[in-house]
This record gives structure tokens, C-alpha cells and sequence, in this order.
């Protein structure tokens, strides 16, 4: 189930980093929409959006072990043409204008699903990659989720205290990191 590429703690970071920006972003927006702090709504968000980030590697990666077999001498171009196509699609995002804010007092259940669906899509698509590099699954979600989860509850607090102002600067980041990695990934010789 492991290839021949080793992923780190550090890259782990990295990836959790790279992958919960969308998820800040979409953070910050629901901080803009709430009026004062809330610790419940807030962490509710932050499960919610942490978990999601969690799952869809976790998909990713059984999917992805279900073909390793067939795509071996390959797997570093793959896992680099992933995260080149999510680092780049964050990247274009960030320089989007598009306003997903909208002001509204209480919390809705559906849209914060919808959102932490919307925000792990990529997850999904880093998971399979991690199922052609030698990485321990169980401890990559957790870091992801981990990471997402506590990047979600500051964004809350930055979305209500300072505004959208760093929504594209987030995922501008998360974007490079994950290209960084698949231009590692890529000339890592073994």
C-alpha cells in the first residue's frame, strides 16, 4: 500500500496547511456573518470543516490503494500533476473577486456541510496521492483535520474581528505550499 516516496511530519504540515486555506477562507466568511463570538457556533464550524478535511483523504487514499498496482512507475507525476492542478486552481481563486460573504444572524446546518464539502474537495484528491507515497494514513488525516480545525476557529475570529481582508492571501499560500510539495515530490530521487 506504501510506495517508494516517504512524506514527513513536515510535509504533513505542510499539506495540512496547504489544504486547509480554503477552509479559513470560507472561515473568515462565516465570522463576518455572525455578530459577536459564539464559542458553540464556533467550534461546531470548526468540526465540521475539520472533520471534512479529515474524511476526504481518507477516501482519496482507498481509492487511490485500489490502483497503486497499476500506476507505480508513474506515481510521481501523479502525485505532482495533482497538486500542481489544486495549487494552481487555489491560486486562480485567490485572485477572484467574488464576494461568497453574506451577513446573516444564526447558523445554518446544510451550508456549513455544504461548505465543508466544497472546502475538502481537494483533500480528496491529496489523499490519493498519499496512497502512492509512503505515508501513515491515520496520522495524515489526523494532522490535516487537526490543522484545518484549528485554522477554521481562527478564521472565525479574524472573520469577525477584521473583516475578509485575508481570504485571498490564504489561499494564495495554500496554493504555492501544495506546488512546493509536488515540485518535491517530483525530484525526490530515490
Amino acid at each position: 500500500m506504501e510506495g517508494d516516496l516517504q512524506m514527513g511530519y513536515a510535509e504533513l504540515l505542510l499539506i495540512g496547511l496547504g489544504l486547509s486555506m480554503d477552509a479559513f477562507a470560507a472561515a473568515v466568511c462565516k465570522g463576518l456573518e455572525m455578530r459577536s463570538i459564539n464559542k458553540t457556533n464556533i467550534v461546531l464550524i470548526a468540526v465540521f470543516f475539520g472533520g471534512f478535511q479529515a474524511l476526504m483523504p481518507l477516501i482519496g487514499w482507498l481509492a487511490g490503494i485500489q490502483f497503486e498496482e497499476y500506476i507505480n512507475s508513474i506515481e510521481r507525476w501523479i502525485a505532482f500533476i495533482l497538486l500542481l492542478i489544486i495549487g494552481i486552481k487555489m491560486i486562480v481563486e485567490a485572485y477572484k473577486n467574488d464576494d461568497i460573504c453574506h451577513i446573516q444572524d444564526k447558523l445554518d446546518i446544510k451550508e456549513i456541510i455544504m461548505l465543508a464539502v466544497a472546502t475538502s474537495i481537494d483533500a480528496l484528491a491529496v489523499g490519493i496521492t498519499f496512497a502512492f507515497l509512503e505515508v501513515n494514513i491515520l496520522t495524515a488525516v489526523s494532522i490535516i483535520g487537526l490543522i484545518t480545525f484549528l485554522l477554521s476557529i481562527s478564521g472565525i475570529v479574524i472573520g469577525i474581528r477584521f473583516g475578509a481582508k485575508y481570504k485571498n492571501k490564504a489561499e494564495f499560500f495554500g496554493g504555492v505550499i501544495l506546488i512546493m510539495i509536488g515540485i518535491k515530490i517530483l525530484l525526490t530521487v530515490n
